[in-house]
């Protein structure tokens, strides 16, 4: 008489819809975070002190990589660094003013690198001065024609002064309307965040809402 044996089919039991949704949002937000902590971050303009170069309502992207990246609560070291930043690059980074804040109620700048450590920056009658030399960018503007006393502020006149290691002097490319390191000093390298390099998003809160959308912005390189 034959031998029969039945055989053994796996049955896989079906996940819950919930479950399924569950894990699908558990792995967005561990990747999100990852992407914000270690890659990009996106940042929006609230004010005009980077005019003309950004825009109130512009949304960027920033690279946070390429100064190197930190363990967030564990040390400010960096990691994994392309390169230092440059003369010229758009960088976000942690108000100094807010030091002593708990973190969540750190506000984040946004300007421009103008002096490297060890550079003797000068500002005089708006003009600025890298060890001696005029230094001037494309993207600055001026649009106040009123010069102000060194005695009455340091907008229009300030230094020499030398940068210190690990630091940077930074500006608001609307020069005679940036809260900068001409009012509070130098910026830390732990405190950059990185450097602002794409507009992804723009929009102007004016208007109907076809024309709030500032679509020539959208995708151009921050320069």
């Amino acid at each position: 008489m034959g031998i029969f044996k039945k055989k053994k089919v796996a049955v896989e039991s079906k996940k819950s819809w919930y479950r399924e949704w569950s894990e699908a949002i558990i792995v967005a937000v561990i990747l999100a975070l990852i992407i914000r902590t270690f890659l990009f971050q996106a940042f929006k303009i609230p004010s005009g002190s980077m005019l003309d170069t950004l825009l109130i309502g512009d949304h960027l992207l920033v690279n946070k990589f390429i100064y190197g990246t930190t363990l967030p609560f564990v040390s400010d070291e960096k990691y994994l660094k392309i390169r230092d930043p440059a003369r010229g690059d758009v960088i976000v980074f942690e108000f100094p003013g807010d030091s002593d804040k708990p973190y969540f109620e750190r506000r984040d700048f946004i300007k421009r690198v103008i002096g490297l450590p060890g550079d003797v920056v000068e500002v005089k009658a708006k003009k600025v001065y890298i060890n001696g030399e005029p230094f001037t960018l494309p993207a600055e503007r001026h649009k106040d024609d009123d010069t102000i006393p060194a005695v009455a502020s340091p907008r229009d006149f300030t230094g020499p002064i030398k940068v210190p290691a690990d630091s940077y002097f930074v500006m608001g490319d609307n020069r005679d309307y940036s809260f900068d390191s001409r009012f509070w000093g130098f910026v830390d390298k732990s405190k950059i965040k990185g450097m602002a390099f794409i507009k992804y998003w723009s929009w102007n809160g004016k208007g109907d809402l076809l024309h709030k959308i500032r679509f020539g912005r959208i995708g151009r390189p921050i320069n």
